[in-house]
């Protein structure tokens, strides 16, 4: 199991930061830039991946800041 993060958006308005498989999240924003500031922190500390997701749900952008399990060459 990977561990993940995610920014997506909350269905009350405004953003969330949440762990993968999470039901809440850990921190609410008003702001997608806030949450996503918020969220490559925590993923930077937690060496995880940062998923960041638009209004639709689907995915937009991904990060790694953890164990790439296929790491650029040189």
């Amino acid at each position: 199991m990977s561990k993940t993060r995610h920014v997506v958006p909350n269905q009350n308005g405004g953003w969330d930061s949440k762990k993968g498989g999470a039901n809440r999240a850990s921190k609410h924003f008003d702001t997608k830039k806030e949450a996503e500031d918020y969220s490559r922190k925590v993923s930077k500390n937690e060496g995880s991946e940062l998923f960041v997701h638009g209004k639709d749900g689907k995915i937009q952008r991904k990060d790694s800041h953890g164990n790439d399990p296929y790491p650029p060459k040189g």
